[in-house]
Order: C-alpha cells, then sequence, then structure tokens
C-alpha cells in the first residue's frame, strides 16, 4: 500500500509543478497578481508530495519490502540499516527521485527567502523551476518509476552493490545532486531576467547568493566523491579523469566562471550577456551530467548500467533546455550590451580573462569525454581519451588563471597603472620563484611540473599574505577584532578560496611528484619497505560482517625503532552477490598517508600487499574544504540580503509610477 501512495503522491506533484510552470507565467505576463501568487503554494506543495514519495521509498528499503522491484535488486535483509537507506539512492530510479526531491527543496527555499523579490520576477523564475521539475517527474514516472512492483514477489533481496557501501556513498550523492541542481536556480533567475526584459545588476545581485550555495555544495559533492574514490576502490588515487568525475568537473568549472561573472555584473552591470551565458552553460551541463550517469553510453564505477533508451528523454530535454534557452538569448541579445569600458590593466580584465581560460577548460573536458563516445557512435572505432591528454590539455589553461587570480585583487576596477602592480607584486612574483624552484631541489624532485606547480602554490599563498596584510593597512591603528569584523564576508569569502586553491596547488603536485608505490607478496612475518617505513605481515584472520566474509589483516608500520600504526586491510566477500572488495587500511597524517590494501591470496598461502606512501595528499582535500568554506562565507554576506532588499523596493516603486 505505501509504494502505491509513494506513486500516487508523485503523480500529485506532476500535477502541481505543471500549475507552477503556468500560472505563474501567466500571471506575470497579465500583470495578474492573483496568478502571480499560485506559485509559492503551488511550490510547496510539490515539495510535501516529493518528500512523501521520497519517504515511502526509505520505507521500503528499511522494511525490506521485496514486492518493491528496486528493493528486491538494491537492498538484502542483512544490509545494514544505514546501507538499506543509501541503497535507496544508490539506483537509477532512486537517483532520479533524490534529484527531484533536492530541485523541489531548491524551489521552496527561493519561495522563502526571495520574498524581497519583485512579484513578476518571481513568478518567472518559479516557472521556469516549474518547468524543469515537469520534465524530471515525467521522466520519473514514465520511464523509471521507482514503485514498480515486482510479482510475484522475491524472498529475499540481491543487496546494495559493495562499491556503495560505504560512509562515503552516504553524502556524496546528495551533495552532489544539491550541487547540481543548484544551478538550475541561477538558471532560472538568468531566463526570468531575459522574459522580463531587465538585464540589469539587480538580477545578478539576486541570483549571486543562490549561486555561491549551489557552488559549495557542487565543490562538497565532488570532495567527498573524490574522497570516497581514493580509498574505497583501493587503487590510492583521488582523481583519474573517469567521464562521470568529468560530468561534476564540468559544471563546477562553469559556476566558477558564473560566481566570478555575477560579481562584473553586479558591481559594474557588465559582462551581462556573458553572464547569462555562463547561467545557461552551467544548467546545461549539469543536465549532460545527468544524461551521461543514466544513458548507458559510459562504462563507470560512477555510472549506472541502465536501458540507453532513457537516455534519449534527457537528451530531449537537454536539447529543449539549451535551444528555449538560446533562442530567448538571442532574442534579447541586443539590449544586452552596455557596463562602461575598461583597460587591459584592470580588475575586469582579469576576471574576463580568468572566465574566458574556465570556458576553454570546460571545452577540453568537455572534448576528452565526448570525443571517444562520438567515434563509436559514427562506427569509426574504439578510443579511450585518459589522464595524459587531460593533464596536457588542462595543466597550461590553469596556470594562467591561477596567476590571473592573484593578481585580480590587487588591481582596481575600469583601469589600472601596470607599474604601480607590477611595483605591488614583483616581491611575491620572485618570492615564489625562488620558492618553486628551492622547494623542488630540497625534496628531490625536480621537473618542469613541479617546480610549476610549487611556485604557482607559493604565488597563491604569497599573494594571500600580502592581499591580508594590505587590508589590514587600510584600517592601520584600529584593534585586530574591530578590523577583522569591519572586513565584509564575501570578501573573506574570496580570500579562503584563493587560499584553499593555493593548499589544493600543493597537495597535488607534491603527492603526484613524491607518492611511491609497492606491490609485494607476503607470508606471516615477511617484511616490506617503502619510504623509509618498515611494514611487517603479521597474519590474516577471519572478520565476517553483517552481509560480508572477510579476510583482515594485520599490518605493523615502523619507522626505524619507533611504532607508527598497525593497519588491517581486508578483502571482503559479499554473500548475497558473491562480489569480492578491497577494503584498504589507512594512517592519516598532516604530511603524509600511509596505505595498505590486501589482495589475493596465492597458492602458496601467501598474500599480494599494496602499499602506498602519499605525500600531502590530505591537503588536496583541505584546499577543497578551505574553497567551500569560502563560498559559505561569501554567500552569507549581510550586503546582498540588503541591497537586494532595497533594489527590489526600488523596481517595485518604478512598476507602480
Amino acid at each position: 500500500m505505501i509504494p502505491e501512495l509513494g506513486h500516487f503522491s508523485l503523480i500529485l506533484a506532476l500535477v502541481l509543478s505543471l500549475v507552477q510552470a503556468v500560472v505563474p507565467m501567466i500571471g506575470a505576463n497579465r500583470n495578474r497578481l492573483a496568478l502571480m501568487a499560485v506559485g509559492r503554494p503551488a511550490a510547496q506543495g510539490q515539495f510535501l508530495f516529493i518528500a512523501f514519495a521520497f519517504g515511502c521509498l526509505t520505507w521500503a528499503f528499511i522494511t525490506s519490502d521485496f514486492s518493491l522491484q528496486l528493493a528486491a535488486v538494491n537492498s538484502h535483509t542483512d544490509t545494514p540499516l544505514i546501507y538499506k537507506i543509501t541503497g535507496v539512492w544508490g539506483n537509477h530510479e532512486g537517483s532520479l527521485l533524490l534529484w527531484a526531491l533536492s530541485l523541489s527543496l531548491w524551489t521552496v527555499a527561493v519561495t522563502v527567502f526571495s520574498r524581497n523579490l519583485p512579484e513578476p520576477f518571481m513568478a518567472r523564475v518559479l516557472g521556469v523551476l516549474g518547468w524543469i521539475s515537469a520534465g524530471f517527474l515525467s521522466f520519473t514516472l514514465v520511464t523509471s518509476n521507482p514503485f514498480d512492483r515486482l510479482i510475484p514477489a522475491v524472498a529475499e533481496g540481491r543487496d546494495l552493490n559493495p562499491l556503495l557501501q560505504d560512509p562515503g556513498m552516504i553524502i556524496h550523492p546528495p551533495l552532489l545532486y544539491m550541487g547540481y541542481v543548484g544551478f538550475s536556480v541561477a538558471f532560472a533567475f538568468a531566463i526570468a531576467a531575459l522574459l522580463s526584459g531587465r538585464m540589469d545588476a539587480a538580477w545578478a545581485r539576486w541570483s549571486r547568493p543562490w549561486t555561491t550555495v549551489a557552488w559549495v555544495f557542487l565543490t562538497a559533492g565532488i570532495t567527498v566523491g573524490s574522497g570516497w574514490a581514493y580509498y574505497e576502490l583501493g587503487w590510492g588515487g583521488w582523481w583519474f579523469w573517469d567521464p562521470v568525475e568529468n560530468a561534476s568537473f564540468m559544471p563546477w568549472l562553469l559556476g566558477t566562471a558564473l560566481v566570478h561573472s555575477l560579481a562584473v555584473t553586479e558591481k559594474r552591470g557588465a559582462f551581462r550577456s556573458w553572464t547569462i551565458l555562463l547561467a545557461i552553460s552551467a544548467f546545461s551541463l549539469s543536465l549532460l551530467g545527468t544524461f551521461l550517469v543514466r544513458s548507458g553510453v559510459i562504462t563507470s564505477v560512477h555510472a549506472f548500467a541502465t536501458d540507453p533508451r532513457r537516455g534519449l528523454f534527457i537528451l530531449a530535454l537537454l536539447v529543449l533546455v539549451i535551444g528555449i534557452s538560446l533562442a530567448l538569448f538571442a532574442w534579447r541579445a541586443p539590449k544586452l550590451a552596455g557596463g562602461g569600458s575598461f583597460g587591459l590593466v584592470s580588475r575586469d580584465s582579469t576576471l574576463l580573462g580568468n572566465n574566458v581560460l574556465l570556458a576553454v577548460a570546460t571545452g577540453s573536458v568537455l572534448l576528452g569525454t565526448l570525443y571517444p563516445m562520438f567515434l563509436d557512435a559514427l562506427g569509426l572505432g574504439k578510443i579511450s581519451v585518459g589522464p595524459p591528454y587531460f593533464e596536457a590539455v588542462f595543466v597550461p589553461l590553469m596556470a594562467p588563471v591561477v596567476v590571473l587570480m592573484v593578481i585580480g585583487p590587487f588591481v582596481r576596477w575600469k583601469g589600472d597603472d601596470v607599474k604601480r602592480v607590477a611595483r605591488l607584486l614583483a616581491p611575491a612574483i620572485i618570492a615564489s620563484l625562488v620558492l618553486g624552484v628551492g622547494i623542488a631541489f630540497a625534496v628531490g624532485h625536480v621537473s618542469v611540473r613541479t617546480v610549476l606547480g610549487l611556485t604557482l602554490a607559493a604565488w597563491v599563498l604569497l599573494g594571500s599574505a600580502k592581499l591580508l596584510a594590505t587590508r589590514f593597512a587600510e584600517r592601520r591603528g584600529a584593534a585586530v577584532g574591530t578590523t577583522l569584523r569591519g572586513i565584509p564576508a564575501a570578501w573573506w569569502g574570496m580570500w579562503l578560496a584563493h587560499l584553499g586553491i593555493g593548499v589544493f596547488i600543493i597537495g597535488v603536485t607534491m603527492v603526484n611528484s613524491l607518492n611511491e608505490r609497492l606491490d609485494v607478496k607476503m607470508h606471516a612475518g615477511d617484511s616490506a619497505h617503502l619510504a623509509g617505513y618498515t611494514f611487517k605481515f603479521v597474519g590474516v584472520v577471519d572478520a565476517p560482517g553483517a552481509n560480508y566474509d572477510a579476510a583482515r589483516a594485520t599490518i605493523e608500520v615502523t619507522r626505524g625503532d619507533v611504532a607508527v600504526a598497525t593497519l588491517n586491510p581486508e578483502k571482503r566477500v559479499y554473500v548475497a552477490q558473491q562480489m569480492p572488495m578491497t577494503e584498504a587500511s589507512l594512517d592519516i597524517g598532516p604530511f603524509r598517508d600511509i596505505y595498505v590494501n590486501l589482495g589475493d591470496q596465492l597458492e602458496d598461502g601467501a598474500w599480494v600487499v599494496g602499499l602506498f606512501y602519499k605525500p600531502f595528499i590530505s591537503w588536496v582535500w583541505l584546499g577543497c574544504l578551505l574553497m567551500a568554506i569560502g563560498g559559505v562565507f561569501a554567500a552569507s554576506d549581510r550586503r546582498y540580503r540588503r541591497l537586494a532588499q532595497r533594489e527590489a523596493a526600488a523596481v517595485a516603486a518604478r512598476q507602480t509610477t
């Protein structure tokens, strides 16, 4: 009975999404306040129905209702409760329902926290979000119903994919989807601005906090997913340029460009056409990522192996979104000029340069991701585009992005004196070069990439220190606490995010340059040596879990005569699917990770053991965390709310006169 209620709730949610899509739009066009006001309760009601349906599906998993096909395929009686809940979105149908729930949550947030927007503009925003929701709810109900029954019901389920039975998968998909779907709000604001014909700085000011929050969620989701791949897949890497990894990375790149472009549009009224294109493109790439994961055109540990015909529905939705959006943009393009001129040496130029480079970098990732698929679809053979291509193309594009990122905050808007900027930053430039080369020699790994990475990292960190010192110098004589409180949250957000990029570059450079690996055959009592550490293989014992059998090794790690850690990697076999899994064991430190995995047992009783030394790899995720925290600071700046309120009041006053 509960699954039927969930299915009926989705139908009601679809009806409300259509009401939300159509009625407020009509009200905005006819200036009928009563019709415009329908959008808010329709959006809120839609959220309640989708949340109820999601709750019904979750309950079916918790109670092991194997008359529900989705639960029978993705759960098991012995599956731990937390992974039964994870199983709700660890599949195609459930993840689409999570997508719809995320969209409805974002829409409700807009209705609650954007009450100061002019009513016609709000009506158009909700209308656009309603059409998006209607498209995905239709897709869910027509091709991917999570409430399909299994007749007759089976006595036992097949269990969740063991790869997904991990704490990282509990929070990774919800965070990632909130980021993906969050760009729909930026998209809706851009389309509403085009429809209303009012493409001034106001809509950018209203949209910017929403875009920043979506960027924070996507950053956090990618970070957690990268960490999951690092310790769960047993290979010790943090990024492999997998097509599904790229599917989330491309919207992040354009989202980063969009956040900066919105800042220019808000501050100077410039880049309006560029900002709208970025909003359209970022959301379009989010839809493309959804298509890649669910179309069956790629094979990945992250992808859902589904019927390719389902992908056609999302592809059609993608074509409609891009086609209608670009047609609307072309219609309004003549009104998007303006914003004032600016010189070659100006903050405007640095932001524009960075945005163009980020867009080109996104294009290079898109090409490397889709090119093999196009060749395969055209019958021209199969090729694999892997890390060598991406690193050869992506790194040269991102290096100038990092350089301009540091220069930008020191340069004035509209125009500046190149000599003044050079004098200001020359010490940091020289110090960065000296540190980059010197540290490379100190660690014994002198190569172009190592020197480049360390120089760029030093450039970011020194530039951040200089920027903070400059900010304090502006309030010379004031108490430290007073100075700190006087600096806007948006500035701290920018500073922390840029600092995070410097920390991230250190982590990537050091781990790629200095990591070591050793695969060795070991009997009980054997020892191996790696990076100055000694690994003693004590032995293996049985360690059964709730839904798996495991062989657990004990490996003692020492450095000289000092005990460092005792690691316990496991080789698991999940009972329901008889699927083997490797569970790595790590000793995590601020400057290095010791990483051990347990391979297969050989005929002579020995085990294959993988030993890894990963210097500074924690700095990769520390840098990402600082970026996300910076985004939270930026989105929480009170100035945006106050300015949005004043702007909304001014617009309302103009409309009544």
